[in-house]
Protein backbone atom coordinates (compact mmCIF):
# COMPACT_ATOMS: atom_id res chain seq x y z
CA UNK A 1 0.00 0.00 0.00
CA UNK A 2 1.16 3.24 -1.20
CA UNK A 3 1.10 5.69 1.85
CA UNK A 4 3.11 8.77 0.08
CA UNK A 5 0.07 10.58 -0.18
CA UNK A 6 -1.01 10.15 3.53
CA UNK A 7 2.83 11.08 4.35
CA UNK A 8 2.81 14.41 2.64
CA UNK A 9 -0.73 15.27 4.26
CA UNK A 10 0.76 14.31 7.72
CA UNK A 11 3.99 16.72 7.11
CA UNK A 12 1.67 20.12 6.16
CA UNK A 13 -0.47 19.33 8.53
CA UNK A 14 2.32 19.01 11.28
CA UNK A 15 3.84 22.10 9.95
CA UNK A 16 0.49 23.49 10.86
CA UNK A 17 0.34 22.73 14.14
CA UNK A 18 3.66 23.59 14.89
CA UNK A 19 3.65 26.94 13.93
CA UNK A 20 -0.06 27.63 15.74
CA UNK A 21 1.02 25.94 19.14
CA UNK A 22 4.55 27.85 19.07
CA UNK A 23 2.69 31.24 18.17
CA UNK A 24 0.74 30.38 21.32
CA UNK A 25 3.21 29.24 23.97
CA UNK A 26 5.33 32.47 22.93
CA UNK A 27 2.41 34.64 23.28
CA UNK A 28 1.87 33.36 26.66
CA UNK A 29 4.97 34.37 27.94
CA UNK A 30 5.20 38.01 25.96
CA UNK A 31 1.87 38.31 27.99
CA UNK A 32 3.28 37.47 31.17
CA UNK A 33 6.01 39.53 31.10
CA UNK A 34 3.73 42.02 30.18
CA UNK A 35 1.90 41.36 33.39
CA UNK A 36 4.92 41.40 35.38
CA UNK A 37 6.67 38.55 35.35
CA UNK A 38 10.72 38.62 35.66
CA UNK A 39 10.53 35.76 33.86
CA UNK A 40 8.40 32.91 32.14
CA UNK A 41 7.71 29.63 30.08
CA UNK A 42 5.18 28.08 28.55
CA UNK A 43 4.43 24.22 27.47
CA UNK A 44 1.85 23.23 25.00
CA UNK A 45 1.04 19.35 25.34
CA UNK A 46 -0.95 17.62 22.88
CA UNK A 47 -1.94 13.66 22.46
CA UNK A 48 -3.72 11.20 20.68
CA UNK A 49 -4.31 7.25 21.36
CA UNK A 50 -6.17 4.79 19.88
CA UNK A 51 -6.46 1.41 21.44
CA UNK A 52 -8.00 -2.16 19.99
CA UNK A 53 -9.00 -5.34 22.25
CA UNK A 54 -10.27 -8.40 21.82
CA UNK A 55 -10.84 -11.64 23.31
CA UNK A 56 -11.51 -15.17 22.54
CA UNK A 57 -11.55 -14.31 18.96
CA UNK A 58 -13.83 -11.33 19.07
CA UNK A 59 -13.78 -7.96 19.50
CA UNK A 60 -14.15 -6.45 22.80
CA UNK A 61 -13.36 -2.97 23.12
CA UNK A 62 -12.40 0.17 20.73
CA UNK A 63 -11.20 3.56 22.19
CA UNK A 64 -9.67 6.52 20.84
CA UNK A 65 -8.94 9.72 23.23
CA UNK A 66 -7.43 13.28 22.13
CA UNK A 67 -6.50 16.22 24.96
CA UNK A 68 -4.58 19.00 24.70
CA UNK A 69 -3.04 21.34 27.51
CA UNK A 70 -0.86 24.59 28.07
CA UNK A 71 1.03 25.75 31.34
CA UNK A 72 2.50 28.59 32.08
CA UNK A 73 5.04 29.14 34.52
CA UNK A 74 6.11 32.50 36.19
CA UNK A 75 9.05 33.51 38.00
CA UNK A 76 8.08 36.87 39.95
CA UNK A 77 12.09 37.45 41.65
CA UNK A 78 13.19 34.04 43.26
CA UNK A 79 9.61 32.98 43.60
CA UNK A 80 7.80 30.97 41.02
CA UNK A 81 3.93 29.61 39.97
CA UNK A 82 2.39 26.97 37.95
CA UNK A 83 -1.38 26.85 36.25
CA UNK A 84 -2.79 25.17 33.34
CA UNK A 85 -5.50 25.32 31.11
CA UNK A 86 -7.29 23.30 27.97
CA UNK A 87 -9.51 26.24 27.49
CA UNK A 88 -7.53 28.29 24.97
CA UNK A 89 -9.95 31.47 24.59
CA UNK A 90 -8.51 34.95 25.00
CA UNK A 91 -10.46 35.83 28.07
CA UNK A 92 -9.07 32.19 29.72
CA UNK A 93 -5.74 32.98 28.67
CA UNK A 94 -5.81 36.50 30.01
CA UNK A 95 -6.96 34.83 33.44
CA UNK A 96 -4.41 32.67 33.62
CA UNK A 97 -1.62 34.95 33.52
CA UNK A 98 -2.85 37.12 36.07
CA UNK A 99 -3.39 34.44 38.40
CA UNK A 100 -0.19 32.98 37.34
CA UNK A 101 1.78 36.15 38.28
CA UNK A 102 -0.88 36.78 40.90
CA UNK A 103 0.44 33.39 42.65
CA UNK A 104 4.25 34.08 42.27
CA UNK A 105 4.31 37.18 44.13
CA UNK A 106 3.05 35.16 47.93
CA UNK A 107 4.67 31.77 46.94
CA UNK A 108 7.61 31.36 49.40
CA UNK A 109 10.93 32.00 47.63
CA UNK A 110 13.27 29.59 45.82
CA UNK A 111 16.69 29.98 45.43
CA UNK A 112 16.75 27.32 42.90
CA UNK A 113 14.46 27.96 40.25
CA UNK A 114 14.67 30.09 37.24
CA UNK A 115 14.73 29.39 33.26
CA UNK A 116 18.10 27.88 31.29
CA UNK A 117 20.84 30.30 30.74
CA UNK A 118 20.89 30.94 27.03
CA UNK A 119 24.28 28.80 26.67
CA UNK A 120 23.02 25.73 27.76
CA UNK A 121 19.75 25.96 25.18
CA UNK A 122 19.25 23.81 22.54
CA UNK A 123 20.04 26.00 19.04
CA UNK A 124 20.68 22.54 16.78
CA UNK A 125 17.27 20.12 17.23
CA UNK A 126 18.59 16.95 15.01
CA UNK A 127 15.56 14.40 13.64
CA UNK A 128 16.09 11.55 15.88
CA UNK A 129 12.88 9.83 13.86
CA UNK A 130 10.74 9.90 16.80
CA UNK A 131 7.27 9.94 15.14
CA UNK A 132 5.92 7.66 12.63
CA UNK A 133 3.88 9.75 10.29
CA UNK A 134 1.34 6.64 9.78
CA UNK A 135 -1.87 6.43 12.25
CA UNK A 136 -3.13 2.58 11.77
CA UNK A 137 -6.89 2.55 11.39
CA UNK A 138 -9.00 0.58 13.89
CA UNK A 139 -8.86 -2.48 11.41
CA UNK A 140 -5.58 -2.67 11.31
CA UNK A 141 -4.78 -2.47 15.29
CA UNK A 142 -8.51 -5.33 15.59
CA UNK A 143 -5.78 -7.01 13.09
CA UNK A 144 -2.36 -7.20 14.77
CA UNK A 145 -4.55 -8.06 18.26
CA UNK A 146 -6.64 -10.88 16.52
CA UNK A 147 -3.24 -12.67 15.49
CA UNK A 148 -1.38 -12.51 18.44
CA UNK A 149 -4.38 -14.23 20.31
CA UNK A 150 -4.90 -16.24 17.49
CA UNK A 151 -1.42 -17.65 17.45
CA UNK A 152 -1.06 -17.81 21.65
CA UNK A 153 -4.35 -19.64 21.94
CA UNK A 154 -3.23 -22.35 19.07
CA UNK A 155 -0.40 -23.37 21.50
CA UNK A 156 -1.10 -26.60 22.90
CA UNK A 157 -2.22 -26.49 26.41
CA UNK A 158 -3.50 -23.05 26.53
CA UNK A 159 -6.85 -23.39 27.72
CA UNK A 160 -7.93 -19.59 27.72
CA UNK A 161 -7.36 -16.04 27.08
CA UNK A 162 -6.98 -13.08 28.73
CA UNK A 163 -7.31 -11.13 25.63
CA UNK A 164 -4.67 -9.09 23.17
CA UNK A 165 -5.03 -5.32 22.78
CA UNK A 166 -3.03 -3.26 20.12
CA UNK A 167 -2.59 0.21 20.95
CA UNK A 168 -1.12 3.40 19.05
CA UNK A 169 -0.36 6.93 20.57
CA UNK A 170 1.25 10.21 19.29
CA UNK A 171 1.78 13.45 21.34
CA UNK A 172 3.73 16.99 20.69
CA UNK A 173 5.07 19.40 22.57
CA UNK A 174 5.56 22.83 22.20
CA UNK A 175 7.93 24.52 24.20
CA UNK A 176 8.86 28.07 24.64
CA UNK A 177 10.54 30.92 27.72
CA UNK A 178 11.61 34.32 27.64
CA UNK A 179 15.19 33.24 27.90
CA UNK A 180 14.35 32.54 23.94
CA UNK A 181 13.93 29.29 23.69
CA UNK A 182 10.93 28.49 20.65
CA UNK A 183 10.76 24.56 19.85
CA UNK A 184 8.99 21.73 19.21
CA UNK A 185 9.17 17.85 19.11
CA UNK A 186 6.41 15.03 18.56
CA UNK A 187 6.79 10.83 18.90
CA UNK A 188 4.10 8.19 18.45
CA UNK A 189 4.78 4.86 19.87
CA UNK A 190 2.77 1.46 18.60
CA UNK A 191 2.40 -1.22 21.24
CA UNK A 192 1.18 -5.36 21.13
CA UNK A 193 0.36 -7.27 24.33
CA UNK A 194 -1.10 -10.48 24.65
CA UNK A 195 -2.00 -12.55 28.08
CA UNK A 196 -3.45 -16.61 27.72
CA UNK A 197 -4.16 -19.13 30.57
CA UNK A 198 -2.55 -22.93 30.53
CA UNK A 199 -4.21 -25.71 32.60
CA UNK A 200 -7.43 -26.19 34.68
CA UNK A 201 -8.94 -25.41 37.98
CA UNK A 202 -6.53 -24.07 40.87
CA UNK A 203 -3.41 -25.60 38.20
CA UNK A 204 -3.83 -22.27 36.02
CA UNK A 205 -0.91 -20.45 34.60
CA UNK A 206 -0.92 -17.34 32.92
CA UNK A 207 2.11 -15.63 31.24
CA UNK A 208 2.35 -12.66 28.39
CA UNK A 209 4.28 -11.11 25.97
CA UNK A 210 4.47 -7.13 25.07
CA UNK A 211 5.88 -5.21 22.30
CA UNK A 212 6.28 -1.68 21.82
CA UNK A 213 8.30 0.57 19.22
CA UNK A 214 8.23 4.12 17.50
CA UNK A 215 7.43 2.96 14.87
CA UNK A 216 4.62 0.36 13.61
CA UNK A 217 7.04 -0.90 11.03
CA UNK A 218 9.08 -2.19 13.52
CA UNK A 219 7.11 -4.25 16.02
CA UNK A 220 7.59 -7.71 16.08
CA UNK A 221 5.16 -10.47 13.70
CA UNK A 222 2.13 -10.17 15.27
CA UNK A 223 1.81 -14.14 15.13
CA UNK A 224 5.41 -14.91 16.55
CA UNK A 225 4.60 -12.43 20.24
CA UNK A 226 1.32 -14.45 20.40
CA UNK A 227 3.25 -17.95 20.04
CA UNK A 228 5.79 -16.44 22.32
CA UNK A 229 3.06 -15.75 25.08
CA UNK A 230 1.59 -19.30 24.74
CA UNK A 231 4.66 -21.61 24.94
CA UNK A 232 5.76 -19.07 27.57
CA UNK A 233 2.74 -20.04 29.79
CA UNK A 234 2.50 -23.58 29.27
CA UNK A 235 6.10 -24.15 30.64
CA UNK A 236 4.92 -22.32 34.01
CA UNK A 237 2.52 -25.32 34.33
CA UNK A 238 2.70 -27.04 37.92
CA UNK A 239 5.25 -25.02 39.63
CA UNK A 240 7.74 -26.27 42.52
CA UNK A 241 8.36 -24.58 45.67
CA UNK A 242 12.50 -24.70 46.64
CA UNK A 243 13.87 -24.34 50.34
CA UNK A 244 15.02 -21.37 51.13
CA UNK A 245 18.37 -20.72 50.41
CA UNK A 246 20.90 -17.98 49.14
CA UNK A 247 21.90 -18.49 45.77
CA UNK A 248 22.59 -17.01 42.23
CA UNK A 249 20.10 -15.65 40.49
CA UNK A 250 19.14 -14.81 36.97
CA UNK A 251 17.16 -12.03 35.70
CA UNK A 252 15.38 -12.69 32.10
CA UNK A 253 15.55 -9.02 29.88
CA UNK A 254 11.91 -8.41 30.70
CA UNK A 255 12.69 -8.33 34.14
CA UNK A 256 16.33 -6.96 34.43
CA UNK A 257 15.29 -3.55 33.21
CA UNK A 258 13.79 -2.89 36.89
CA UNK A 259 17.11 -3.27 38.37
CA UNK A 260 18.31 -0.10 36.11
CA UNK A 261 15.00 1.84 36.97
CA UNK A 262 15.78 1.18 40.78
CA UNK A 263 19.12 2.91 39.79
CA UNK A 264 18.15 5.56 37.90
CA UNK A 265 16.02 6.56 40.75
CA UNK A 266 18.80 5.81 43.44
CA UNK A 267 20.55 8.69 41.60
CA UNK A 268 18.00 10.43 41.01
CA UNK A 269 19.09 14.67 41.78
CA UNK A 270 16.21 15.64 44.02
CA UNK A 271 16.34 12.20 45.99
CA UNK A 272 19.98 13.20 45.84
CA UNK A 273 19.27 17.07 47.36
CA UNK A 274 17.01 15.75 50.02
CA UNK A 275 19.18 13.14 50.65
CA UNK A 276 16.75 10.11 50.86
CA UNK A 277 18.78 8.03 48.79
CA UNK A 278 21.18 5.19 49.64
CA UNK A 279 23.54 6.28 46.80
CA UNK A 280 23.52 9.92 48.32
CA UNK A 281 27.47 10.04 48.58
CA UNK A 282 29.08 7.48 46.27
CA UNK A 283 29.75 9.99 43.21
CA UNK A 284 33.01 9.34 41.96
CA UNK A 285 33.28 6.06 43.65
CA UNK A 286 32.37 2.40 42.39
CA UNK A 287 29.22 0.99 42.91
CA UNK A 288 29.16 -1.28 40.37
CA UNK A 289 31.37 -4.24 39.69
CA UNK A 290 34.54 -3.53 37.10
CA UNK A 291 33.37 -3.05 33.34
CA UNK A 292 29.75 -2.41 34.19
CA UNK A 293 28.48 0.48 31.95
CA UNK A 294 25.29 2.70 32.58
CA UNK A 295 24.11 4.68 29.63
CA UNK A 296 21.18 7.55 29.52
CA UNK A 297 20.69 8.19 25.52
CA UNK A 298 17.96 10.57 24.68
CA UNK A 299 19.35 11.25 20.94
CA UNK A 300 18.93 7.24 19.99
CA UNK A 301 17.50 7.31 16.79
CA UNK A 302 14.06 5.90 16.80
CA UNK A 303 14.18 5.49 20.86
CA UNK A 304 11.16 5.20 22.97
CA UNK A 305 12.28 7.98 25.46
CA UNK A 306 14.49 10.02 22.77
CA UNK A 307 14.59 13.97 22.49
CA UNK A 308 16.64 16.70 21.27
CA UNK A 309 15.73 18.68 24.41
CA UNK A 310 14.46 18.33 27.79
CA UNK A 311 11.58 20.23 29.39
CA UNK A 312 13.94 23.60 29.98
CA UNK A 313 14.68 23.87 26.50
CA UNK A 314 18.11 22.46 27.28
CA UNK A 315 20.31 20.43 24.47
CA UNK A 316 20.02 16.44 25.09
CA UNK A 317 24.05 14.52 24.86
CA UNK A 318 24.23 10.72 25.85
CA UNK A 319 26.10 10.67 28.77
CA UNK A 320 27.56 7.62 30.97
CA UNK A 321 26.04 7.28 34.68
CA UNK A 322 28.32 4.43 35.32
CA UNK A 323 31.76 4.04 33.60
CA UNK A 324 34.07 0.71 34.25
CA UNK A 325 31.67 0.81 37.42
CA UNK A 326 32.38 3.89 38.95
CA UNK A 327 29.07 6.91 39.19
CA UNK A 328 30.00 9.45 37.28
CA UNK A 329 26.52 12.03 37.92
CA UNK A 330 23.65 12.43 39.03
CA UNK A 331 20.46 12.56 36.65
CA UNK A 332 20.03 16.41 37.05
CA UNK A 333 17.26 19.12 35.86
CA UNK A 334 18.32 22.67 36.53
CA UNK A 335 16.82 23.08 40.24
CA UNK A 336 18.32 20.05 41.34
CA UNK A 337 21.72 21.14 39.62
CA UNK A 338 21.64 24.42 41.54
CA UNK A 339 20.66 22.90 44.49
CA UNK A 340 23.91 20.43 44.47
CA UNK A 341 26.26 22.70 42.73
CA UNK A 342 26.59 21.09 39.87
CA UNK A 343 25.72 21.65 35.99
CA UNK A 344 22.49 19.91 34.74
CA UNK A 345 22.93 16.78 32.89
CA UNK A 346 19.49 18.39 30.21
CA UNK A 347 17.00 14.96 32.20
CA UNK A 348 14.29 17.75 32.74
CA UNK A 349 10.79 16.35 32.17
CA UNK A 350 7.20 17.89 33.21
CA UNK A 351 3.65 18.68 32.73
CA UNK A 352 1.96 21.04 31.86
CA UNK A 353 0.60 22.05 35.93
CA UNK A 354 4.49 21.24 37.67
CA UNK A 355 7.43 22.46 37.74
CA UNK A 356 10.17 20.37 35.43
CA UNK A 357 12.11 17.36 37.79
CA UNK A 358 14.51 15.28 36.26
CA UNK A 359 14.26 11.69 34.79
CA UNK A 360 16.01 9.25 32.53
CA UNK A 361 15.33 9.48 28.60
CA UNK A 362 16.65 5.55 27.17
CA UNK A 363 18.34 4.26 30.35
CA UNK A 364 20.42 1.00 29.67
CA UNK A 365 22.67 -1.78 31.02
CA UNK A 366 25.50 -2.23 28.20
CA UNK A 367 26.26 -5.42 27.51
CA UNK A 368 28.64 -7.66 28.74
CA UNK A 369 30.94 -9.98 26.99
CA UNK A 370 29.14 -13.69 28.28
CA UNK A 371 26.48 -15.35 26.29
CA UNK A 372 23.36 -16.33 28.88
CA UNK A 373 23.87 -19.91 28.43
CA UNK A 374 27.38 -19.03 30.13
CA UNK A 375 25.82 -17.21 32.79
CA UNK A 376 23.75 -19.97 34.14
CA UNK A 377 25.89 -23.63 33.33
CA UNK A 378 28.18 -22.78 36.37
CA UNK A 379 25.07 -22.76 38.38
CA UNK A 380 24.50 -25.73 40.39
CA UNK A 381 21.51 -24.38 42.12
CA UNK A 382 19.64 -21.26 41.17
CA UNK A 383 16.84 -19.01 39.73
CA UNK A 384 15.80 -18.14 36.92
CA UNK A 385 13.34 -15.06 37.09
CA UNK A 386 10.62 -14.19 34.17
CA UNK A 387 8.40 -12.05 36.20
CA UNK A 388 8.42 -10.04 39.50
CA UNK A 389 5.76 -9.03 41.81
CA UNK A 390 5.22 -6.42 44.04
CA UNK A 391 7.45 -2.93 45.06
CA UNK A 392 8.99 -4.08 47.79
CA UNK A 393 12.26 -1.40 47.33
CA UNK A 394 13.41 0.89 49.88
CA UNK A 395 15.44 3.78 48.24
CA UNK A 396 16.59 4.81 51.58
CA UNK A 397 18.62 1.96 52.71
CA UNK A 398 18.78 -0.02 49.54
CA UNK A 399 16.73 -3.08 50.89
CA UNK A 400 15.00 -5.14 48.57
CA UNK A 401 12.35 -7.72 49.09
CA UNK A 402 10.25 -8.85 45.91
CA UNK A 403 7.81 -11.25 45.00
CA UNK A 404 8.93 -13.98 41.91
CA UNK A 405 8.12 -16.54 39.21
CA UNK A 406 10.29 -18.30 36.74
CA UNK A 407 12.67 -21.64 36.80
CA UNK A 408 14.91 -23.29 39.03
CA UNK A 409 18.51 -23.77 37.60
CA UNK A 410 19.98 -27.54 38.39
CA UNK A 411 23.68 -28.39 37.23
CA UNK A 412 23.87 -25.54 35.22
CA UNK A 413 20.53 -26.13 32.97
CA UNK A 414 16.87 -24.22 33.41
CA UNK A 415 14.17 -26.81 35.00
CA UNK A 416 11.34 -26.84 36.49
CA UNK A 417 8.98 -23.59 36.66
CA UNK A 418 9.15 -22.12 40.63
CA UNK A 419 6.43 -19.90 41.82
CA UNK A 420 5.26 -17.96 44.55
CA UNK A 421 8.87 -17.51 45.53
CA UNK A 422 11.08 -14.19 47.05
CA UNK A 423 13.88 -13.10 46.61
CA UNK A 424 15.61 -10.31 49.01
CA UNK A 425 19.06 -8.68 49.54
CA UNK A 426 20.13 -4.92 49.39
CA UNK A 427 20.62 -3.12 46.10
CA UNK A 428 24.02 -1.69 46.91
CA UNK A 429 25.57 -5.31 47.34
CA UNK A 430 23.85 -6.76 44.40
CA UNK A 431 24.47 -3.44 41.96
CA UNK A 432 28.48 -4.66 42.69
CA UNK A 433 27.37 -8.63 42.16
CA UNK A 434 25.90 -8.24 39.23
CA UNK A 435 27.11 -9.53 35.53
CA UNK A 436 25.38 -8.70 32.62
CA UNK A 437 25.05 -10.75 29.38
CA UNK A 438 25.43 -9.89 26.03
CA UNK A 439 22.58 -9.98 24.76
CA UNK A 440 20.92 -6.27 25.23
CA UNK A 441 18.00 -5.64 23.32
CA UNK A 442 16.34 -1.92 22.97
CA UNK A 443 12.83 -2.91 22.99
CA UNK A 444 11.67 -0.52 25.90
CA UNK A 445 12.79 3.15 27.41
CA UNK A 446 14.97 1.21 30.26
CA UNK A 447 16.80 -1.86 28.71
CA UNK A 448 19.09 -4.14 30.19
CA UNK A 449 20.60 -7.63 28.68
CA UNK A 450 19.79 -10.73 31.27
CA UNK A 451 21.85 -10.42 34.60
CA UNK A 452 23.39 -12.50 36.97
CA UNK A 453 22.94 -11.15 40.67
CA UNK A 454 25.10 -13.37 42.89
CA UNK A 455 24.25 -13.86 47.09
CA UNK A 456 20.69 -13.06 46.77
CA UNK A 457 18.37 -15.11 49.88
CA UNK A 458 15.66 -17.00 47.75
CA UNK A 459 12.79 -18.02 50.26
CA UNK A 460 10.33 -20.53 49.33
CA UNK A 461 9.63 -23.42 51.59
Amino acid sequence: MDNSWAISDHRVQRMSVESDSLERVNGLVAKAIKAGADAADAIYVEGTSLSMACRNGKPEMLSRSEGYDLGLRVFVGNRQAMVSSSDFSDNALADLVERAVAMARVVPEDPYCGLAPTELLATDVPDLDGCDPVEPGGDELERRAAEAEDAARSVTGVTNSEGAEAGWGRNFVALAGSNGFSATRAGSSHSLSVSVLAGEGTAMERDYDYAVCVHGEDLPDAAELGRSAGEKTVRRLNPEKVETSQVPVIYDPRVSSSLMRHFASAINGVSVARGTTFLKDKMGERVFAEGIVVVDDPLRQRGLGSKPFDAEGVATQRRNFIEDGVLQSWILDLRSSRQLGLETTGNASRGTSSAPSPSATNFYLAPGQISRDNLVNDIDNGFYITELIGMGVNGVTGDYSRGAGGFWIENGEITFPVGEMTIAGNLADMFMNMTPADDLEFKFATNAPTVRVDGLTVAGK
